[in-house]
């Protein structure tokens, strides 16, 4: 049992395989238990599911205090793990509401019923896990061997933030995804859905022999993936800037994403109770960038009174919002639950 041992990106082997076995029990408890069935999902059962998912959250930031506390966590930068773990957690959630809604484009676009929509964000977490390890691996290669990519992340994210600051948020043509001609142009793709299934065998229509063909779902499963790869453009850069200790970023990355799946259908329907949540995430963004500035020139921010400001910006964000869109929720709520 030695291997368990053995160091793989600065933490022992049996740490990675324990994290990646609860993401794992999740997964399965998701797809077997929760969603044995595929059925709509309402805003209260969203809410529920998503007080679960954070409820984990919270019960292994805790595991990773008891770990730095005896000692058996220790940060590759020296950064404080639990500041640095809640604030890139909390950061990666904000940063996934801002999103929902080209999430919900894209399922509006494909004619994905709420029924499946469940499925194929819990299938695509899977693929989020791949594709945010390639992401922090190469993000944290690039700081280990040049050191000054901290201030690249940094000016990236404060103009970034500015961005976001002076122009709206845009609309997204769906159409437009590159993934989406890429997909029709290699593989066979129906017309139509074929329940929650992501492939069927079908007569091909110039062979009439059956072929392989990929279901619109799977399409829509395969953009959401290409999505959340835009989007880990700028989670990425930011975490790094909290802590570039590689299984921090990763856990707390991972742990924000599992939870946007029970949270989405909630989100859906009252995104437009968020508006001003936009504008708080660009100043957080800001806030990040100079950060990073800061400790590359002057030494390490404290953790915890960055941590209690970025909780102060967004939750500003969130009661402004809410306050400002007062009245304007019931009808969505009542229309989607």
């Amino acid at each position: 049992m030695e291997f368990l041992f053995l160091l793989f990106l600065g933490k022992p082997l049996w740490m990675w395989l324990a994290f990646l076995t609860v993401v794992v029990t999740l997964m399965v408890f998701d797809l077997g238990v929760l969603n044995k069935d595929d059925h709509e999902i309402g805003v209260a059962e969203s809410l529920k599911l998503s007080a679960f998912y954070i409820m984990i959250a919270i019960a292994y930031g805790g595991y990773i205090w008891w770990a730095w506390s005896n000692g058996t966590l220790v940060t590759s930068d020296g950064t404080n793990p639990v500041a640095a773990y809640f604030q890139g957690y909390l950061i990666e959630k904000v940063l996934s509401i801002d999103n929902v809604f080209v999430i919900s484009l894209i399922f509006t676009f494909f004619a994905i019923p709420r029924k499946y929509q469940y499925r194929a964000l819990v299938w695509g977490i899977i693929g989020v896990i791949v594709l945010r390890g390639i992401m922090i691996a190469i993000g944290a290669e690039l700081i280990a061997n040049y050191n000054w990519m901290t201030l690249v992340f940094a000016a990236f994210l404060i103009f970034t933030g500015i961005r976001m600051l002076m122009t709206t948020e845009n609309e997204t043509d769906v159409s437009k995804n590159p993934m989406v001609g890429l997909v029709s142009r290699f593989m066979n793709v129906t017309k139509e859905l074929h329940g929650q299934k992501f492939f069927v065998r079908l007569p091909h229509p110039d062979t009439n022999k059956k072929a392989l063909f990929a279901t619109p779902l799977f399409v829509a499963l395969i953009v959401i993936n290409f999505a959340d790869v835009i989007f880990a453009v700028d989670s990425v850069p930011a975490i790094f800037l909290i802590t570039t200790d590689t299984f921090i970023v990763y856990t707390a990355n991972i742990m924000a994403i599992l939870g946007l799946r029970a949270l989405y259908f909630a989100l859906a329907a009252l995104v437009h109770r968020f508006h001003y949540l936009h504008y708080a995430l660009a100043i957080v963004l800001v806030f990040i960038g100079l950060k990073g500035f800061y400790s590359y020139f002057f030494g390490k921010f404290d953790p915890y009174l960055s941590l209690g400001i970025t909780f102060g910006i967004i939750a500003a964000g969130i009661f402004y919002s809410l306050w400002k869109t007062r009245g304007n929720d019931a009808a969505s709520v009542a229309h989607r639950d």
